[in-house]
């Protein structure tokens, strides 16, 4: 019998998240509330989606007597420990957790998550692969793709699960939650961490606390990989309990990935062995090598063999909204990089060209430092096209740079920014969507953002 059955749920946020966890519960025996902001209008269609379960639905506010006779209160994504309702649980002593941590108490196979503050789902789709050319039923998903716990009634002790871990989903994962008992993934990898989703977090330190999760709970026998590039991924080295296995653009490991002559090399206690050639590789940029290096090293881990990986590596395109070829327009070439709602992660995507660029760059910021940002811009752009709600700011910061070689305008919206990219542009250009800042001044995600581009480059 699930642990669900028989207790009073409370799940905040009809997203993605809060429905797979609503139907899971709700199917294992538990009494299952929903709550949302959003009126009943603007969910028609998530509503009919469950219209099939016994579910008590209460929207538009977030009242205090959803918590009388809860066990347990479960949070979407979206929702912050901020929210009055959440703080009010906690002073009664109620447990907060949310779909990720139930499913990972629940998974019957051994599950690689991921983590980090760039790169997470291009190596969790890659990894994902390299699972998949092994022959073993794998299933991808987390923070990208479908919940993996709309999945777990299928999944078999044989079987490989890739989790991408986001650090919304991984703050919960702490005893502090009222929780008995947390488990981390057996294989575990934190890619990077720098600066991002401080509106969020507040803090550096509780942003590195919340992904520090997906290695708290590990146990000797689990493995913990670590970018040994990145410092902020390593001064999490103090809590691997198992084995650290780590991968490296710049140094050969003694345990795990590397680049070494123009190749990909894969090391162990034992052997040491050519995985592919770097230019084998199909995605841009240097920042991809080092997530194809973290897939290796996770997959691996895994038991996965040298030649599945190898096929994998050689098949694999990229994702949709991260670097993203989208056409090639009377010479120039229009790049999908909506991902980047980050400076950093819009510098690594800069960094992956060698043409005269037309940067589209704004969004809304996420309390970011940008200066290392402008710096580069002010150099490497050859026009910056700026729209969002940034845009003031971005202008004003960029205009401080010593040497300004960029051309610089202003756009309404993303459609007018497209619109002087197309008139500033010449053959050989590459107009490079990576805005930096995220898309919720227009958009509803970094999906929506990157498809709105697609459609504006193509009725170009």
């Amino acid at each position: 019998m699930d642990e669900f059955a028989g207790k009073r749920i409370v799940i905040l946020g009809l997203a993605r998240q809060g429905r797979a966890l609503a139907r899971y519960a709700a199917e294992a025996g538990a009494e299952v509330v929903v709550s949302d902001l959003r009126a009943a209008g603007v969910l028609q269609d998530t509503l009919s989606e469950l219209s099939d379960l016994d579910i008590t639905f209460v929207l538009g506010e977030h009242p205090p007597s959803l918590l009388d006779g809860t066990d347990a209160l479960a949070l979407s994504g979206g929702v912050p420990l901020s929210a009055p309702i959440v703080a009010a649980a906690q002073q009664r002593g109620i447990r907060i957790t949310n779909d990720s941590l139930e499913f990972m108490l629940r998974c019957p196979a051994p599950v690689l998550g991921i983590t980090g503050s760039a790169g997470k789902t291009t190596t969790t789709a890659l990894t994902g692969a390299m699972c998949r050319e092994s022959g073993r039923q794998t299933w991808v998903g987390g923070n990208i793709g479908r919940p993996l716990i709309s999945d777990l009634e299928q999944m078999d002790a044989g079987d490989l699960v890739v989790q991408e871990l986001s650090s919304f989903q991984l703050e919960l994962w702490d005893p502090a939650f009222g929780h008995e008992r947390v488990k981390s993934p057996q294989v575990a990898a934190v890619l990077n961490i720098t600066p991002n989703h401080l509106d969020r977090h507040e803090t550096m330190e509780a942003y590195i606390s919340a992904k520090a999760n997906i290695l708290w709970h590990q146990t000797a026998d689990d493995v913990a990989v670590l970018c040994a590039d990145d410092l902020g991924a390593m001064q999490l080295q103090p809590l691997v309990r198992g084995r650290l296995r780590t991968f490296s653009l710049k140094e050969q490991v003694n345990d795990g990935a590397y680049m070494r002559a123009g190749q990909v090399w894969l090391r162990d206690e034992s052997s040491e062995t050519v995985v592919c050639e770097v230019g084998e590789v199909r995605l841009r940029g240097r920042h991809n090598v080092l997530n194809v290096l973290a897939a290796i090293t996770l997959a691996s881990s895994a038991g996965v063999g040298i030649e599945a990986m190898r096929r994998a590596i050689r098949n694999f395109s990229g994702v949709a909204h991260r670097l993203e070829p989208v056409a090639t327009v009377r010479g120039v070439q229009y790049v999908n990089d909506s991902i980047a709602t980050a400076p950093e992660r819009a510098l690594a995507a800069i960094n992956a060209f060698e043409e005269p660029l037309v940067l589209l760059a704004g969004g809304r910021d996420k309390k970011m430092d940008w200066d290392a940002w402008a710096q580069q811009m002010a150099r490497r752009a050859r026009h910056i096209i700026l729209f969002g709600d940034l845009a003031p700011a971005l202008e004003e910061r960029l205009s401080q740079e010593p040497v300004l070689q960029a051309g610089l305008t202003r756009a309404s919206s993303l459609e007018e920014a497209v619109e002087k990219a197309a008139c500033v542009a010449q053959p050989g250009d590459v107009v490079l969507l990576s805005p930096g800042g995220t898309s919720y001044d227009a958009y509803v995600d970094f999906e929506e953002r990157g498809e709105h581009f697609r459609q504006l480059v193509k009725a170009l």
